[in-house]
């Protein structure tokens, strides 16, 4: 055998123990249980053979409580780039059949080198969260590690896309990173994710509950609000990111992928007509109207199980990618809260922040009345709404479709805010409240002194909506771009986006605005 047989027989070897990570056993029983591997994640992630790894033989440097002696495959995170669907991408996966994917100095530095990467080369970063947490035996070195991913989450917020996946436990500050990161991947089984545990908060407080209570895929999506998507399996979660990548830029400096058609067809939809009730208090089930204004009803909806009071996701119109906010009328009316308000806001900046234009359909009474809105911080929720709307510079439009009162009409992105075009339905209602309120200030005195006083208050209603909250009225105060048929709203919103791609807004020189907190 000559000296290059041998060395290439080292490396063969060395490769092939890196690539077996914690060994055949436990990948069985992984498995088993329905879990892939950090690899095989990556293998159904990427396109065959595209996958180049980063770092595979970087070794742990920690010389205390035998760690001396110990081997541990890749330091327990896989790394690297690779393609989905044509387009590159980087991708973190720990390795929990090896020391449970802890995190130690290497580990992170291995993270860190391959984010940097991303940034340098402008692809989206996707990261498989599936560790037992810091390592114990690395100390501070440890924590140093996690801080320098942190701080690499935030260097390249608003420059690359990034997405977490929880695949298996992820406890303590490891949950911070998913947090920093612009979307979140869940499956139901195998994974939960934390700060404190159910053992820690009952020493600490004497509380007794659950791991579900504090820890799982249905309370972080319904709950907290920590998780956007949730995936049945590995399988699934990784479908569910291509889906997303789809409607995603590779970098800040890109369009949206847009595939706008050569030839808009600007027909007439009455179908749409069908949805809309008689009665104007009646709920819309507003997925029913943005299924279908995108094509083909391809509609990502994102946070779908949190502050249903209003959606926002990602879909199509004429081929061009839209980021979709709109009031839920079927929860709570479709009112604004605390929740609808986060919610929102963060999804707008995402948007802003990668040039993907916004669509507003606005069927919205008001803010939330309540003592726990109130106390809980509904004007400084609510005001990252209107900073968010306001301080965005993609094309946006506006289709206002039912009521829209008050401040939270303001909220969902009027003129005022920026909006570059709004169209309204001829069955609009815009004011600064609801007809019956308004009539039970203006009219009070003559109400109270009538003994049967419900068929006026109906005719001074149906007179206040006439004239004073009538969608012709704010077209002629020049509110309005236009007032349509509901049928049209498809090709109308389509027409107007093709003309605003183009579109470059200048605002003053400054570091960055203050969010409300």
């Amino acid at each position: 055998m000559t000296l290059s047989d041998k060395a290439l027989k080292t490396l063969l070897q060395r490769r092939k123990i890196i690539q077996a990570g914690g060994g055949e056993s436990k990948t069985k029983t992984r498995n088993k249980k329905g879990i892939l591997t950090a690899r095989q994640r990556l293998d159904e992630l990427f396109q065959p053979g595209t996958f180049q790894e980063h770092g595979a033989h970087i070794r742990h440097t920690c010389t205390h409580f035998g760690m001396e002696k110990k081997e541990i495959a890749a330091d327990g995170v896989v790394v690297g780039c690779g393609f989905v669907e044509g387009r590159q991408v980087a991708a973190v996966s720990q390795d929990f059949t090896s020391m449970a994917g802890t995190v130690g100095k290497m580990h992170a530095s291995k993270i860190v080198s391959i984010m940097e990467y991303a940034q340098k080369m402008g692809i989206p970063v996707i990261a498989f969260k599936d560790s037992g947490g810091a390592r114990i035996q690395e100390g501070v070195d440890a924590l140093s590690g996690y801080g320098a991913i942190f701080f690499q989450n935030v260097n390249l917020s608003g420059v690359v896309p990034q997405i977490a996946v929880i695949s298996g436990p992820c406890a303590g500050g490891a949950a911070y990173s998913p947090a920093l990161m612009d979307f979140v991947v869940m499956t139901q089984k195998n994974a939960h994710m934390f700060i404190t545990g159910p053992q820690v908060i009952k020493a600490v407080s004497g509380t007794e509950c659950t791991m579900d209570e504090v820890g799982s895929a249905e309370m972080h999506a319904s709950v907290s609000g920590n998780v956007h998507f949730l995936a049945e399996d590995d399988e699934h979660a990784i479908q569910i990111i291509k889906h997303l990548l789809d409607f995603l830029p590779c970098n800040n400096t890109q369009d949206p992928p847009h595939r706008p058609v050569t030839e808009l067809h600007l027909e007439n939809d009455p179908g749409i007509n069908r949805l809309i009730p008689e009665n104007p208090k009646a709920p819309i089930d507003i997925l029913r109207i943005i299924e279908r204004l995108v094509d083909k009803g391809d509609f990502l909806e994102i946070h779908a199980s949190f502050a249903r009071n209003i959606v926002v996701g990602f879909g199509r119109l004429h081929g061009m990618v839209t980021g979709i906010v709109a009031n839920q009328s079927a929860e709570k009316a479709g009112c604004l809260d605390i929740d609808a308000s986060d919610k929102a806001a963060r999804f707008i900046r995402f948007c802003n922040a990668f040039n993907i234009p916004l669509v507003s359909l606005v069927d919205v009474p008001g803010f939330l009345p309540g003592i726990e809105q109130e106390r809980g911080g509904i004007i400084r929720h609510g005001a990252k709404l209107l900073f968010a709307y306001a301080s965005a510079t993609v094309p946006k439009i506006t289709v206002i479709l039912r009521k829209a009162y008050g401040g939270a009409y303001i909220a969902m992105n009027s003129p005022e805010l920026g909006a570059d075009a709004v169209f309204a339905w001829p069955t609009a209602e815009i004011a600064v409240m609801g007809a019956e309120g308004a009539v039970n200030i203006l009219h009070r005195k003559e109400l109270q002194e009538m003994e049967n006083s419900k068929a006026r208050t109906e005719e001074l209603a149906q007179a206040y909506r006439d004239n004073f909250s009538s969608p012709y009225l704010a077209a002629a105060r020049g509110y309005l771009t236009d007032i349509i048929e509901p049928g049209q709203t498809r090709s109308v919103v389509a027409m107007s986006l093709q003309g605003m791609l183009q579109k470059r807004e200048l605002r003053p020189h400054k570091k960055h605005g203050n969010i409300p907190l």
